[in-house]
């Protein structure tokens, strides 16, 4: 069995339980939580304070980003070097406690664009490998698993659209389709609490391109649709984890 989640954003005791069930893992990224648009909580509330967020979730939600990013420079001005060592501190520990239940499952990770993939790399245990684009054989099919989040406030884990379509030119056509991004269909990629739109043309190309049976994505927290077709791809969201606690079980077709 193939078990898929997406955007677990530090939900420690839901990811205790999928981990206790028999299968694969797959987790499409962002495994830290950064900034929970819901409450508001996360790593950059511990550092920075809720009524800092809540002006930063505001200003996201209606697609100033420009003016989100302003916010961020304004409040670190002068304590970059302070501010930066916490976040530090902050993001460690976090990727310790969400990391420490893998230890008792086998599966493969990538990463989103909240993720830092080279701390997140540090407390993955060796039953999880962590990939960064390439392909995979499960049960008869081939899977092809490229991590990486579109661009939009430059967080470590973000990737541009031309090495998207690079780790896809990489790794050619394949049965099943793992990306933590979403492609570029609005219903899709529209995330109606978030702001804007974050679809990935690369991905949408590539499906339209080589048609994979499936493809499976992450990063859109309440999505317009959960699933669609392009062609004879059907596409399906397997996050918000940290508010759903859904495992999306592989269909082998």
């Amino acid at each position: 069995m193939i078990r898929i989640i997406s955007d677990v954003h530090g939900a420690t005791t839901a990811l205790r339980r999928v981990v206790s069930e028999p299968g694969t893992l797959l987790i499409l990224g962002d495994l830290i939580n950064f900034i929970d648009y819901r409450d508001q909580t996360g790593i950059v509330s511990e550092v920075a304070g809720i009524g800092f967020v809540s002006d930063v979730v505001r200003l996201r939600s209606i697609g100033d980003y420009t003016g989100a990013g302003e916010l961020w420079r304004n409040y670190s001005r002068g304590r970059e070097e302070e501010f930066r060592a916490r976040y530090s501190e902050a993001i460690t520990a976090a990727y310790a406690e969400i990391c420490a239940p893998l230890h008792a499952t086998d599966g493969y990770v990538t990463y989103g664009n909240v993720d830092n993939p080279a701390v997140m790399q540090r407390f993955l245990p060796p039953s999880m490998r962590f990939i960064e684009a390439d392909r995979i054989e499960l049960d008869g099919e081939v899977f092809g698993i490229v991590g990486g989040g579109v661009t939009t406030i430059n967080s470590p884990g973000e990737i541009s659209d031309e090495t998207m379509r690079q780790r896809l030119d990489a790794i050619g056509h394949v049965d099943v389709l793992c990306t933590h991004v979403a492609p570029a269909v609005r219903p899709l990629a529209a995330d109606v609490v978030g702001g804007r739109a974050k679809g990935s043309l690369p991905v949408k190309e590539y499906i339209m391109r080589h048609q994979p049976r499936l493809h499976y994505f992450g990063d859109i927290h309440q999505p317009q649709a959960v699933s669609w077709r392009i062609g004879d791809t059907t596409c399906i969201n397997v996050g918000y984890f940290r508010a759903t606690g859904r495992v999306q079980v592989h269909d082998a077709g």
